[in-house]
């Protein structure tokens, strides 16, 4: 049975050996191309190649004229850019000068605002301390405080007691009044 099975296999692949080839005749040969056809083709090819030559080096010059252009345009972008934004600091260092004018003055004003009421306070309090010192020596002298036997009033009451012990009703109403 082994050699069956073997034997099956050499057949089939001796066939196939034998019959794969055929198919390989069924192409056509190629017909003969003569030497001038072949000169004639490469003269085009160098013609073509010529202007293909040709036409990539105008390409290139176009693309180094774009480049070139493209860099002008860039640069003079660039300086424009560079003038904006001097021109952007310049204002704003303006701006700042002229924020530190305003902070500046307007602290100039406080300090003299806080000047203004110290010396208001003190030219409206001199007025005020003179009369309260000349109410002062008026007092003293009306009442007389510097008095040996004491002050004006003290001596009154002593003498309106005194009057209170002889006259009753007087005593009534100085009882009535805490002053005895």
């Amino acid at each position: 049975m082994k050699f069956n099975v073997i034997n099956f296999t050499m057949v089939v692949l001796i066939s196939l050996y034998l019959f794969f080839p055929l198919s390989s005749f069924a192409v056509e040969p190629a017909p003969r191309i003569s030497d001038r056809e072949i000169i004639e083709k490469l003269s085009k090819l160098e013609v073509g190649q010529e202007a293909l030559s040709t036409r990539l080096t105008d390409i290139r010059d176009e693309m180094k004229s774009g480049q070139e252009t493209l860099r002008a345009e860039m640069k003079s972008g660039m300086e424009a850019l560079g003038k904006r934004l001097d021109d952007l600091s310049a204002r704003q260092a303006d701006a700042n000068d002229t924020m530190l004018v305003l902070f500046s003055s307007l602290i100039a004003l406080i300090v003299a605002l806080f000047g203004y009421i110290l010396w208001d306070r003190r030219t409206m309090m001199k007025p005020v301390s003179e009369k309260l010192h000349q109410f002062e020596r008026e007092v003293r002298t009306n009442l007389e405080l510097n008095h040996s036997e004491g002050s004006l009033l003290k001596r009154q009451l002593q003498v309106m007691k005194k009057y209170a012990e002889k006259n009753p009703e007087f005593a009534d109403i100085m009882r009535g009044e805490a002053l005895i």
